[in-house]
């Protein structure tokens, strides 16, 4: 089975630290935020020295394990990370969900009312939130029908005030991966931030754009814990980027972002990859078996291709058969309302029993 993407590829990665500048970095961020000076976390002040006795953080002495401020930077969890990643650890951002590392572009790179980012629609929906609660225009552009990109219609939605396009690969809700040459197109052509977010990267053996860092400073990569990992609960999201980025990420974001616990379990959870890359497999098997399943049924109109751990289907009644599998304690999404997904569910890859469920409700709709 392939593993890469939950593997070191020292052979195939290119150092983020080597690069040659060739953009002007400073020249995107907001005024505000390159004059900002960062709260400095009182661990920082000792921070390559041995200490034990800690009476600078107004912390209380008693519950070991608990009463101490957690690590400002995620210094361990990153090692590992980066370990598996391929990717330097200064090239690493943790935040509480991939949302953080999300909102934390607008917060630095975007002036509100100002200017403007763009993105394929349909998407990932806290792109276009986090645009309106930093008040940031929003420029959807629609992908083609059957849901690949059109690079020259990105570029041409943006204008000089445009700081940021968004691109999901595998995309969400529709499941798809990106065409490489256009993603690397768009990175050449456009001069301000590119952000992939590759949160289902890891359930197809694409060449992670995490690895191409070095070829492109104006790349963000985000990738989460939530889907391979089977760590949604403890939300935490990762963006790789140029140290640069990262040290802008790291000015801005709250001191003690990421929780104790949350970096205990990641890296309980990166201790045991045999167990991940076993769901993994189980997962992907589990969706080929599923996904002619379900488009062989009457009520399915299409099934469309996915890399990710869920499909998009266009049915005859979406409404109807929601609300049917609602009613059977079945819940999937209806994306019926969203841009080029009318009458489409989209529908998570779970256990072989849950899957045996779905289907069984299905064949039995009317």
């Amino acid at each position: 089975m392939e593993t890469q993407n939950i593997q070191v590829d020292s052979n195939n990665s290119l150092s983020c630290e080597e690069r040659e500048p060739v953009w002007n970095l400073s020249s995107l961020v907001r005024k505000n935020i390159q004059d900002l000076t960062p709260y400095a976390c009182a661990r920082d002040e000792f921070k390559g020295r041995a200490a034990n006795v800690f009476l600078d953080a107004n912390e209380n002495p008693y519950n070991t394990s608990f009463n101490r401020y957690p690590d400002p930077l995620q210094e361990e969890v990153k090692a590992r990370l980066a370990e598996i990643k391929g990717v330097p650890a200064s090239c690493i951002f943790l935040g509480n969900g991939s949302d953080e590392a999300i909102d934390l572009v607008y917060r630095v790179f975007c002036e509100p009312r100002l200017d403007n980012v763009v993105a394929i629609a349909p998407t990932y929906g806290m792109y276009s939130v986090c645009a309106a609660i930093n008040d940031v225009e929003y420029r959807p552009v629609e992908l083609n029908a059957d849901f690949s990109l059109d690079a020259d219609r990105l570029l041409a939605a943006a204008d000089q005030h445009t700081k940021v396009i968004w691109l999901c690969s595998p995309n969400n809700p529709t499941g798809n991966s990106l065409d490489r040459a256009a993603i690397e197109r768009i990175l050449r052509e456009f001069h301000g931030i590119v952000v992939v977010d590759e949160a289902y990267s890891d359930f197809n053996n694409s060449r992670p754009f995490r690895l191409d860092l070095g070829r492109f400073p104006n790349l963000i990569v985000l990738n989460t814990f939530s889907k391979l990992w089977a760590s949604a609960a403890i939300r935490l999201g990762m963006a790789f980027a140029s140290p640069e980025i990262i040290a802008l990420y790291n000015k801005v974001k709250y001191p003690y972002n990421v929780n104790q616990l949350t970096q205990q379990q990641a890296l309980r959870m990166m201790s045991d990859i045999q167990q991940v890359q076993y769901w993994r497999a189980i997962i992907i098997k589990e969706r080929e078996a599923l996904l002619p399943a379900v488009a062989e049924l009457p009520i399915c109109k299409a099934v469309y291709p996915t890399d990710a751990n869920f499909f998009l289907a266009r049915m005859t009644d979406a409404d109807g058969i929601y609300h049917y599998l609602i009613d059977r304690g079945i819940v999937v999404r209806n994306r019926s309302r969203v841009q080029l997904c009318g009458n489409c569910l989209r529908i998570t890859i779970g256990t072989p029993q849950e899957n045996s469920a779905l289907l069984g409700a299905l064949r039995q709709y009317r």
